[in-house]
C-alpha cells in the first residue's frame, strides 16, 4: 500500500472533496481520482460514495482513515528520526481553532519561523469534537486547544498555558451597555450572535444560563468571529466571545463589555498523544508556547 496513495486518500477524506484535495496536494483532479481508484482496486472495496457533487466515506473508508493516519505518522516519524539534526526541521501539523489561530498565535508563529526556518508549519482547524480523534489518528502532531480542561492521562498529555476571559459584548449604544449588573434572566429577550453549536465557549455559555433556568431564544449563528463582531458593531445583537478576539474593538470602544454577573474563563492548552515521538521541531514548538503563552 503506497504512502502516496494513503496521503491522497487522507486528504480527500478530510476535505470530502476531490477538487479541494487536488488544490491542496497540487495535483490535477484526474490524478486524485486515479489514485483513489487504484487504492480501491487494491483493497477491493469502495472507500467513498459519490452522491452527485457530494463525497462521503464508506464504512471501509472510515476504517482505513484511522490506519492511514497512523501509517503516515509513523513514516514521518521514521523520516524525521533518521534525518534529525540538532536544528529542528521537517513538517509540523498543528491543530488550532479559528479564535486562537487569528488572535493568539500569529506572534508565536512568526517567532517560531524566525528561530526554526527549516520547519514547515501547517496549521489546521477542525471542529472541536474531532480534536482528540485527529490526535489518535495521527492527522495532527499537536493541538493548541481552547476549551475546558481535557482529562485523559492514559492517552493524552495536556499542558495548560493560560486562561482566556469570556465576555458578553455589545455596541456602545445597546440598552444593556449602561446597566450596572446584568443577570441571566435579563438576557432572555436579547438577540444573540453566537458561534456554531459545537464551539466550546458557546457550550459553556449555554450551560451557564441553563443552570439558572434560562434558555436562549434561537440565536443567529456564524462560523466567523469577524462576522460576529461586525454585526455587533452594527447594533444587531449581543455576542459572547473571548476577550482576546475583540481586544482591538474594546480598546477603540467600537464594542463594550457588558456588566454580566457571571465571570467565565476558558483554557488554552497544548494536547498531544502520549505515545507521540517528540521530534526536535515539536519540542521546540512546545517550549515556545510555554515561553510566549504560559502564565
Amino acid at each position: 500500500m503506497e504512502l502516496k496513495l494513503l496521503k491522497t486518500f487522507q486528504t480527500v477524506a478530510q476535505e470530502l472533496s476531490f477538487t479541494r484535495a487536488a488544490e491542496q496536494l497540487d495535483y490535477a483532479q484526474s490524478s486524485i481520482t486515479s489514485q483513489i481508484q487504484a487504492l480501491e482496486n487494491d483493497l477491493g472495496v469502495p472507500l467513498f460514495e459519490r452522491l452527485g457533487k457530494r463525497v462521503a466515506l464508506t464504512a471501509a473508508g472510515e476504517q482505513l482513515l484511522a490506519y492511514a493516519g497512523q501509517m503516515l505518522s509513523l513514516a514521518q516519524e521514521a523520516h524525521d528520526r533518521i534525518k534529525s539534526r540538532e536544528e529542528p526541521a521537517g513538517r509540523l501539523n498543528i491543530s488550532s481553532p479559528e479564535t486562537l489561530s487569528a488572535y493568539r498565535l500569529p506572534p508565536l508563529l512568526r517567532e517560531y519561523h524566525r528561530r526554526y526556518p527549516r520547519v514547515q508549519l501547517v496549521l489546521k482547524s477542525f471542529p472541536s469534537e474531532q480534536l482528540l480523534q485527529n490526535l489518535l489518528d495521527g492527522v495532527v502532531d499537536m493541538a493548541v486547544a481552547l476549551g475546558e480542561p481535557i482529562v485523559n492521562p492514559d492517552v493524552f498529555v495536556v499542558e495548560p498555558l493560560c486562561q482566556e476571559p469570556l465576555y458578553l459584548m455589545a455596541c456602545p449604544d445597546h440598552p444593556l451597555s449602561t446597566s450596572p449588573c446584568i443577570t441571566n434572566h435579563d438576557l432572555r429577550r436579547e438577540t444573540f450572535l453566537l458561534t456554531e453549536t459545537n464551539c466550546t465557549y458557546r457550550l459553556l455559555f449555554e450551560r451557564t444560563l441553563l443552570a439558572d433556568g434560562v434558555r436562549l431564544p434561537d440565536p443567529m449563528e456564524f462560523n466567523s468571529v469577524e462576522a460576529i463582531k461586525q454585526c455587533v458593531m452594527a447594533g444587531i445583537g449581543v455576542a459572547f466571545l473571548p476577550e482576546i478576539a475583540a481586544r482591538r474593538e474594546l480598546i477603540s470602544e467600537q464594542m463594550v463589555k457588558l456588566n454580566w454577573q457571571q465571570s467565565l474563563l476558558i483554557d488554552t492548552q497544548l494536547v498531544w498523544h502520549r505515545d507521540k515521538w517528540m521530534s526536535p521541531a515539536l519540542l521546540a514548538f512546545i517550549a515556545l508556547c510555554k515561553e510566549m503563552l504560559g502564565t
